[in-house]
């Protein structure tokens, strides 16, 4: 049969045959069809059996002849590794090639800005991992509301990954009327339940009974101690005379290690596991395929799906704790009816998974004994408090993991304490700077102090250059001191004033301090501030204060008038005779006439001037009572 009598289209028949491809195989002849239909199909078969071109050729021929305006997502192909949903997508790019439908893988581990851009600008067909699709749908990136088409491959692996959680949440998101696709190479409990609820009357494709190796495949068992498996694998790279090798390891400390032996031993290889960064996983296995590496150590994330053309040998380092697992690793070889060879390398630990491997492939696996490293040790696994069995290279594993993660913790640390140091430094660089910036200010500030304290002492010194008048202090005639001409004519009396420091409050200034004898008033007031007041009544026993004459007065007013001007009169009881002084009557009635008034404007008692006025005067109203005597000092 051909892949024309299958009903496909002509652009994808003649992408077929740039591909190479002839014949369709037992699990395409079957499938096809009924997918072509629209029914559900249900595919089990072998790993490297074709099952990835018996669902992607259907799905293009009927994606092609609906388009739909604005690309949205038609058709969703769930994997369980990112190696698979990239090589899905090289595939979905050889069979579509003339077709114009666009498609695109998304999976995590790298940055999804690429990934987004390509949805935003429309895609027919996804390929995902359940992770990274779970992550977009969550951002609103990605509607399966048009979904007509979903493809669930490599389930089992879904199940013994931990996916089947997601792949059941991703169920709830999709239309209830669309075309569903499984296909598995084994057929556990778990995944005869997703069948159920998943498929409406599938058409079941079974080829080849279930978890059958590929008849193809070589197969060996080579009993060796745990510690010489990787000196056997050096050995054997080298007699067999191996092109390209992929070697299976239970852990990922096991493949980072077997990958530097190889290293030593002079045989190229590289190592890929989960703890591998995607751009890593990526470039290791391109360089496999393109023949720059003879070895590629992995974990079972590369047991299913990886399609590697003509990889000659497979090599169970460990053998898996999973009999299923068994057949799924050694399927990466003898792809496309083409042959192989898988070798097994088993210690006297692993017999018991050896025993239950061959009871599944219903079939004994010979051994061979002779070779350089023949097993010696015979002892009994050792086993924990629950019976199972201790695994020496889980606890190398654990303890590796430990070292990992203590390393990255000092590495942490030390450079918290780097970033701790170098924000320390910086603060201080920030105070010293303005420590600087401060000091400068304040030299600024002194430097302007300085410069206008040298201006105000040029400005005070420079008065001080002429000569001081010396005074002798004469006392004038008596002409002289009535003329008031004359007394204007007496020289000015000046004293050199001081420099006085006031520190930063305030620049240094030059007071000027006077004379206390420049003015005879001065010496008047000071006088009669400090002179004794006398009480306001007289006792009885006091004398009488004599009375001036009116001559006498008149005289006063003369002289303070000035000559050719008309005495005034202080008060207006001044010009009236004076009067005596009242009876004792009269005086019983003063204390009662002198009380004080308050005044209308301040509220301020005044005393009664009629009665103040026959009272003795005090000092302050008396001439000058120092003029005397400072005049006198000069004779």
């Amino acid at each position: 049969m051909t892949f024309r009598e299958l009903g496909l289209c002509a652009p994808i028949l003649s992408a077929l045959e740039e591909q190479g491809y002839e014949h369709p195989s037992p699990i395409q002849e079957k499938a096809i069809p009924p997918a072509l239909e629209g029914r559900d199909v249900l595919g089990c078969a072998q790993t490297g059996t074709g099952k990835t071109c018996a669902f992607a050729t259907p799905i293009l021929q009927r994606l092609s002849a609906s388009p739909v305006k604005g690309r949205p997502i038609r058709a969703l192909i769930l994997t369980p590794t990112r190696e698979l949903a990239i090589q899905i997508g090289e595939n979905f790019s050889a069979y579509g090639k003339h077709l114009q439908l666009h498609h695109t893988v998304i999976f995590g581990g790298v940055g999804q800005n690429p990934q987004v851009e390509a949805l935003k600008r429309g895609v027919d067909i996804l390929v995902a991992t359940p992770g990274r699709l779970m992550d977009l749908h969550d951002q609103g990136y990605i509607s399966l509301d048009d979904l007509e088409i979903f493809v669930l491959d490599e389930a089992d692996r879904m199940l013994d990954m931990g996916f089947i959680h997601d792949v059941r949440k991703i169920l709830k998101w999709l239309p209830v009327q669309k075309q569903t696709m499984l296909f598995s190479a084994t057929m556990p409990p778990e995944i005869a339940d997703l069948v159920s609820s998943l498929l409406r009357n599938p058409t079941r494709v079974a080829v080849d009974p279930v978890s059958s190796p590929v008849e193809a495949i070589r197969q060996w068992v080579y009993p060796v101690d745990k510690a010489n498996k990787t000196r056997l694998l050096a050995w054997l790279m080298e007699q067999k005379q191996v092109k390209n090798a992929l070697v299976f390891t239970r852990t990922k400390h096991g493949a980072n290690k077997v990958a530097r032996d190889l290293v030593k031993e002079g045989i190229s290889a590289a190592a890929i596991h989960g703890n591998k960064s995607q751009t890593a996983r990526q470039q290791a296995l391109a360089d496999f395929k393109a023949g720059r590496i003879r070895c590629l150590v992995a974990t079972d994330i590369a047991a299913r799906g990886l399609d590697i053309e003509e990889l000659s040998h497979v090599f169970n380092y460990n053998l898996p704790e999973v009999p299923e697992t068994y057949v799924h690793r050694i399927g990466r070889t003898g792809r496309a009816g083409r042959g192989g060879e898988a070798i097994a390398f088993c210690d006297f630990a692993e017999q018991p998974l050896l025993r239950d491997i061959e009871k599944l492939i219903h079939r004994s696996i010979p051994k061979v004994e002779n070779h350089p490293f023949p097993i010696e040790v015979f002892e009994a696994p050792k086993r924990d408090k629950h019976g199972r069995i201790i695994n020496e290279e889980d606890a190398e594993a654990r303890a590796a993991a430990r070292e990992k993660r203590r390393a990255r913790d000092e590495e942490q640390k030390a450079a918290a304490r780097e970033e701790r140091l170098a924000r320390q430094e910086k603060e201080v660089q920030a105070l010293q700077a303005l420590e600087d910036q401060k000091e400068s200010k304040s030299k600024r500030r002194r430097r302007r102090r300085k410069k206008s304290g040298e201006v105000q002492e040029a400005a005070v010194q420079a008065p001080q250059t002429a000569p001081t008048q010396e005074i002798t202090p004469t006392r004038p005639s008596e002409p002289a001191r009535r003329n008031s001409s004359a007394r204007s004519e007496r020289p000015k009396l000046v004293r050199s004033g001081h420099l006085m420091d006031t520190g930063d409050a305030m620049p240094r200034t030059d007071f000027y301090r006077p004379n206390p004898l420049d003015s005879d008033v001065i010496m008047d007031a000071t006088a009669r501030l400090l002179a004794p007041r006398r009480p306001v009544h007289a006792s009885p026993a006091a004398p009488a204060r004599p009375e001036r004459s009116s001559e006498h007065s008149t005289r006063r007013r003369k002289k303070k008038a000035g000559p050719g001007q008309a005495p005034k009169a202080e008060h207006a009881s001044q010009t009236a005779p004076i009067q005596k002084q009242p009876a004792p009557k009269q005086a019983a009635e003063r204390p009662e006439s002198n009380k004080k008034r308050r005044n209308r404007s301040g509220g301020r008692h005044e005393p009664d001037l009629e009665s103040h006025r026959h009272q003795p005067k005090d000092s302050t109203e008396q001439p000058s009572l120092m003029k005397p005597y400072y005049l006198d000092m000069g004779r």
